[in-house]
């Protein structure tokens, strides 16, 4: 059922599914993805008693700002406030988060910095909190033309070509970040809607922006970004998944960023699979879901 809730900046419009009784789990979308990666997801996780919610980050599907004038930002700290204010606004003391690409970082972020608010986390390409400090040190040549996309959007003409073309220009990501995935027109449609929120173009360029440090955050933010430029580590138990054919982080491609996992850990690779992992391998997400949440019971 799709619901809405405010928040400081926002009205989130979620997805709600399974008991309103059930040990709570949200399920957190990337970028340019929605809460339909999920859709396979959530009848395994309903029929094991969860309360499942998807929420639509900012800047995607029915979500809005409440303020014309409030910063339509896409850094790091917002996403993970984001989702700290949702769990508040619909009374959920701890829930198990589970994310890919954006939403994998807000929900890296509030495992870090509120661990008793997580019972259990779930993230694709490991520790994916972005250090900032170190963003314009540059990678080697392989790791560096995968980012092609955002460098693009450091320019005028990467935010005027996000904005006329961006059906074409997220499907051609959908196809280069998941080479082996075959999914059909009907599919990227589905999702592709949540695309035309009003908000999209302006937090998806001062994300990609911010990140790299060439703008600046919303002030509200400061002293979170503060804390998340120290790298703290995770210690809520915790499994880490990797696609062997994601075309943005390849396989190891996130092995450093494990050692920041510190409390019960796994990391799984999962063969044939690329960038969106619950979409193309709903089944493997949902077990590892449920073996975090397990774990988060013994």
């Amino acid at each position: 059922m799709l619901k809405t809730v405010a928040t400081a900046q926002l009205q989130i419009s979620y997805e709600e599914s399974g008991e309103a009784t059930g040990w709570p789990v949200v399920l957190l979308h990337g970028f340019p993805y929605d809460i339909h990666a999920y859709d396979e997801v959530v009848p395994h996780l309903a029929s094991n008693g969860a309360r499942v919610i998807r929420p639509y980050l900012r800047g995607y599907g029915l979500t809005r700002f409440h303020s014309t004038a409030t910063l339509r930002s896409g850094q790091q700290a917002a996403l993970g406030t984001d989702l700290v204010e949702l769990l508040d606004a619909l009374y959920i003391e701890s829930a198990v988060l589970a994310g890919y690409d954006w939403g994998g970082r807000a929900a890296c972020i509030v495992a870090t910095l509120h661990p008793s608010r997580v019972r259990g986390l779930v993230s694709v390409n490991g520790y994916n909190i972005q250090n900032i400090a170190k963003a314009r040190e540059p990678a080697n040549a392989e790791a560096e033309h995968r980012l092609w996309y955002q460098y693009y959007f450091h320019g005028e003409r990467g935010r005027a070509g996000l904005a006329e073309n961006r059906r074409e220009f997220c499907r051609l990501l959908w196809s280069m970040w998941s080479p082996t995935w075959r999914f059909s027109e009907a599919t990227y449609r589905q999702s592709a809607v949540a695309f035309d929120n009003p908000d999209f173009v302006d937090v998806v360029i001062h994300s990609y922006r911010h990140r790299y440090g060439l703008v600046e955050g919303d002030p509200k933010f400061d002293e979170m970004e503060r804390l998340l430029a120290e790298m703290q580590p995770i210690r809520v138990p915790a499994i880490t998944l990797e696609g062997s054919d994601d075309g943005v982080t390849p396989v190891g491609g996130a092995s450093e960023s494990l050692r920041y996992f510190i409390g019960r850990h796994e990391n799984r690779i999962l063969a044939g699979v690329g960038h969106n992992v619950p979409q193309e391998a709903p089944l493997e997400f949902s077990r590892a879901v449920l073996s975090v949440y397990k774990r988060s019971e013994d």
